[in-house]
């Protein structure tokens, strides 16, 4: 792993770190965010525009939650993708979708988010939660997702971001940095995971820079909705009609 290039260690490292936090990464989301979390995807998918009976992709889904959103907006005739590079999230994933009543209409497959392995104009959407924070190069996953979308749909981030109100912001930084590597020492017996955790979420680009990687990757409409003071964000865009 020395001698790898940059951005293939920085994969490397960030598949072994979820490989480790998979078993009890959905209890830590839940304890993070008090909750929230299943409201945000609920409106992440909402934005995406998917349409019953569509097709849809969640790039990096991690243990399928968002997946199971986008299921159940699409409906019993529709086909959701989840991708992830996580072998062991994947897993936590598909048990998670075992008693779902939607399961046939999700499958979960291990893939590069930064080469996906679809046909161009594939999906009616594409969205990616909590994900582009940890890949090597996220105007390259950008790019492939606009790829795969079909024109005329929407690709859609949710995930961690920069607050915005400034005493919120240092308060709402000091109390991740202490709390959250606690929780996850506690809760998985590995502080130094959730301390990347903190880590990527305190260095990742601002919403509103976000918004224009993904103008620049060729979507249109682009907007960041912020969540919680900005603790959270939804980044969309949509693919030109006509490409």
């Amino acid at each position: 792993m020395v001698n790898l290039p940059a951005k293939e260690r920085k994969a490397k490292y960030v598949q072994d770190t979820f490989n480790s936090i998979a078993r009890n990464y959905d209890l830590m989301n839940t304890l993070m965010t008090f909750g929230l979390d299943k409201s945000w995807r609920r409106l992440a998918v909402k934005r995406a525009e998917l349409p019953k009976g569509g097709t849809g992709l969640d790039v990096c889904c991690g243990t399928g939650k968002l997946t199971i959103e986008q299921a159940r907006a699409a409906g019993p005739a529709g086909k959701i993708t989840g991708l992830d590079f996580s072998e062991n999230m994947l897993e936590v994933a598909r048990q998670n979708i075992r008693d779902f009543e939607l399961r046939d209409s999700i499958q979960f497959i291990k893939g590069d988010a930064m080469d996906l392995p679809f046909e161009d104009n594939t999906f009616h959407c594409a969205t990616v939660g909590w994900g582009l924070r940890n890949v090597p190069d996220i105007f390259k996953v950008v790019q492939e997702m606009v790829r795969v979308v079909k024109p005329g749909g929407k690709v859609v981030s949710l995930d961690m971001a920069q607050p915005e109100i400034p005493v919120f912001r240092e308060f709402y930084w000091l109390c991740f940095n202490r709390v959250i590597p606690a929780m996850g020492k506690l809760c998985s017996g590995n502080k130094k995971a959730y301390k990347y955790l903190f880590n990527s979420a305190k260095g990742f680009v601002h919403q509103k820079e976000l918004a224009g990687i993904f103008a620049e990757a060729g979507l249109l409409e682009t907007r960041y909705l912020n969540l919680c003071g900005g603790v959270v964000a939804i980044v969309e865009g949509r693919k030109p009609a006509t490409c």
